[in-house]
């Protein structure tokens, strides 16, 4: 792990924390190489049974991608492996769960999505912010699958937020608890899991990985090339330069 990820195993659950709440947990290059390891080091903890993905504070489980770096890097179309990406770029066996104690926006959001459950703070906000910053959004493949096809698009092209009321009324969330019990209530819910047949568990994650089309290789593929040249345009870069100054994007359209 790194000074802003951390690893803690609690009985046969890991809590893998992302600890940069000054910075609403923003997925700097930091805080990805942790969760890479994290997620690494759970593949092989035998003594970790589910795996739960949370953030510091009460601010934020994570507010995307950090702006700021970005717009000094200049990143154009992200690496394979700029973010973790269970099910997609990282093989997870066993069953994991976010536990939002904030806001997960962009790729927070993809954080929270790419988990098995999610249980969130009555607080907590949901959105796929990249429109309002030029950006692209392919990891949102599989919403294809879980939502109807207007909320969908609603979340991808009005970049708005939702609640966590309203994300569990669109099955986006298992469970909205008070914040003070996320943490005990999380903990619950993946100690019940550990306790059931791991090979029963991971066949019904599997199970329903595979007969997923929004999950295949070829499903995300094709989202990467249609978001290709969004990641190219200029406007991909105006918006992180217009975030890290603190202005309104100038968009071009090209």
């Amino acid at each position: 792990m790194t000074d802003v990820v951390t690893y803690e195993r609690r009985g046969p659950v890991a809590w893998l924390t992302i600890r940069r709440p000054e910075a609403r947990n923003a997925l700097s290059a930091a805080v990805r190489s942790g969760l890479w390891d994290g997620l690494s080091t759970f593949t092989t903890d035998d003594a970790a049974k589910v795996l739960v993905l949370t953030g510091e504070g009460d601010v934020a489980f994570s507010a995307g991608a950090d702006l700021k770096e970005m717009a000094t890097t200049a990143m154009e179309v992200p690496p394979p492996d700029f973010l973790p990406q269970m099910g997609r770029n990282i093989t997870v066996t066993k069953p994991t769960i976010a536990a939002v104690n904030g806001v997960a926006f962009a790729g927070g959001f993809a954080l929270a999505q790419s988990c098995d459950l999610c249980v969130a703070a009555d607080h907590a906000q949901f959105a796929i912010s990249e429109a309002r910053v030029g950006r692209g959004a392919p990891w949102a493949a599989p919403l294809v699958s879980m939502l109807p096809r207007r909320i969908v698009l609603e979340l991808l092209m009005t970049a708005a937020p939702i609640s966590a009321a309203r994300a569990y009324d669109l099955g986006l969330v298992n469970e909205v608890v008070p914040a003070a019990a996320l943490v005990e209530r999380t903990q619950a819910l993946a100690e019940r899991i550990a306790a059931n047949a791991p090979l029963s568990v991971r066949a019904a994650k599997a199970m329903v990985d595979a007969l997923d089309p929004s999950r295949t290789s070829e499903a995300f593929d094709l989202a990467e090339a249609i978001w290709q040249p969004v990641y190219t345009s200029a406007d991909a870069q105006e918006g992180p330069k217009a975030f890290a100054e603190r202005r309104t994007p100038n968009w071009q359209g090209r």
